[in-house]
């Protein structure tokens, strides 16, 4: 055996399809693309979404609901997470700066306290809104709520 013998095995390399180079090669003339017709023009596409005149999925199914280009989008911080900073980080004074250090927020997220979880500790917080039921639990402890 010599480097210059070697052959790939039998069939596994296949005979590439080299298409408009003339009528010797098999694929001259139409290149293999049929007579006439938009199929066989050059720069053809579809439409996105064309089902061969069929109606369009796009089409078939309703429009329905809108985006509201005025919706202020809050992310939620509840009384529970309030509380844990307090009472293992002993945070008094908890602004949005604190969330962001904690890795509760990120930069220009809106905060609104909900009052889901148990508040017990005596804290001043200052966020974007509020719930009517997280400003009666921080007022019962003695808290205050700044609206920013």
């Amino acid at each position: 055996m010599e480097l210059h013998k070697l052959t790939p095995a039998s069939g596994s390399v296949k005979k590439v399809k080299r298409i408009a180079r003339g009528q010797g090669s098999g694929h001259g003339g139409t290149s293999t693309r049929g007579h006439k017709g938009a199929k066989s023009r050059s720069g053809y596409k579809t439409k996105i979404g064309f089902e061969g005149g069929q109606m369009p999925l796009q089409r078939r199914v309703p429009k329905f609901g809108f985006k509201n280009i005025n919706r202020v989008d809050y992310k939620a911080i509840n009384l529970d997470i309030i509380e844990n900073l307090a009472a293992v980080k002993g945070i008094v004074e908890i602004t949005p700066e604190v969330l962001k250090a904690n890795g509760l927020l990120s930069n220009n997220e809106l905060v609104k306290v909900l009052g889901r979880g148990e508040l017990k500790s005596k804290v001043s917080i200052s966020a974007n809104g509020f719930s009517a039921t997280a400003i009666a639990a921080i007022e019962a402890q003695g808290g205050t709520c700044n609206k920013i």
